[in-house]
């Protein structure tokens, strides 16, 4: 079972599993680590949904922000600047302007995550690079 954690746009921040994510529905239900119950997560309040190796993470890491890697076949590498700040870089196969989101895999392989969906309406700038 994947490791997810959903970052809110409003700055909430929830870890824990789920089983029915997909990018076409507007909720999915995460279950938190410490609980057996699920909640429901509109995806219109995210900022992102990170699929993660691990929880704790590293936060000593600091994240690469360019392309050092080749690049795979048929993704192109692209930037997302949200509206707090935050930027991810990575390389994308399915962002199209105007869709709600698209999943990124992050440029450094060091990362703790393996991929995120970013949300757009959450971003102040999207950029292939």
């Amino acid at each position: 079972m994947n490791k997810q954690v959903a970052r809110f746009a409003d700055g909430r921040i929830l870890k824990g599993t789920t089983l029915d994510f997909s990018p076409a529905k507007e909720f999915f239900h995460l279950t938190l680590p410490s609980e057996t119950l699920s909640m429901p997560v509109h995806l219109p309040d995210l900022k992102a949904l990170f699929f993660v190796k691990d929880f704790a993470g590293d936060p000593d890491h600091v994240e690469k922000k360019n392309i050092d890697a080749p690049v795979p076949p048929g993704a192109r590498p692209i930037r997302a600047t949200f509206d707090d700040g935050e930027v991810l870089v990575g390389t994308t196969t399915g962002y199209r302007y105007g869709f709600p989101g698209f999943f990124l895999v992050p440029a450094d392989s060091e990362s703790n995550n393996e991929r995120c969906y970013v949300v757009a309406e959450a971003t102040r700038e999207i950029r292939f690079l």
